[in-house]
């Protein structure tokens, strides 16, 4: 029997927290519920407006980061750059607090993840990959002024690749690459790739704020329309 579409609200907000598709992230939630009782410890939902024109996908929730704040990218290394970077191009106001009532507040722009739940070791397998897809193809259907996407990471890249149904030899993932195409509605789209803002991709220099402001301002331009 086919399953029926979830409702536009429902596409936003993304899988429920106690979400139970993905066995090994459950059973890795449940030991962290025990370990930490007041954090998150759940499917993190998108964080944003739903008339946001640009939407960053990272790879999954950091498990002191998302899964204990339950937003995405706040309290680990990673919303240390992404955050102060939205800001400072407009795209968020207020003070990036790292805790998700710290008042900050996104303008065009929203963000989510690939993976929803925090994987063990931060590696999502493929059939978690793919499992969670279908929250990601509701979320972009369901955002009528999307006009780009930045994708942090590989793994970001390929979900969105997957999701729009593009062969993915067409579009290989490089840092600052910008690709355009229709989605599955013929409704114009940009993808733009950033090396993910994470700790490791910092501290050994794949990724310094001045690369990642250059893919963000790629982002940004590919969302606006020609003049």
């Amino acid at each position: 029997m086919t399953q029926p579409s979830p409702s536009r609200s429902a596409a936003l907000q993304g899988p429920p927290p106690d979400c139970r598709l993905c066995p090994r992230l459950v059973d890795f939630r449940n030991e962290n519920k025990v370990k930490f009782p007041t954090w998150h410890n759940g499917a993190v939902p998108p964080f944003g407006p739903a008339d946001a024109t640009l939407l960053i996908v990272g790879l999954a929730p950091g498990l002191r980061g998302a899964n204990r704040t339950g937003r995405p990218f706040t309290g680990d290394y990673a919303g240390e750059l992404l955050y102060p970077s939205l800001i400072k191009f407009g795209l968020a106001k207020g003070v990036f607090g790292a805790e998700a009532d710290d008042g900050l507040t996104l303008v065009g722009c929203r963000i989510t993840n690939a993976v929803r739940c925090v994987p063990p070791e931060n590696k999502p397998t493929p059939l978690e990959q793919k499992t969670c897809r279908g929250f990601l193809a509701a979320e972009i259907a369901a955002l009528p002024a999307l006009r780009g996407i930045l994708a942090l990471g590989s793994i970001a890249h390929t979900a969105v690749l997957s999701t729009l149904g593009l062969r993915k030899v067409l579009y290989p993932f490089k840092h600052g690459a910008v690709y355009s195409f229709e989605d599955k509605l013929n409704k114009p789209l940009t993808l733009t790739d950033s090396y993910h803002c994470s700790r490791y991709n910092l501290n050994t220099g794949v990724l310094n704020e001045a690369m990642f402001h250059l893919a963000l301002k790629s982002a940004i331009t590919a969302t606006r329309p020609a003049s």
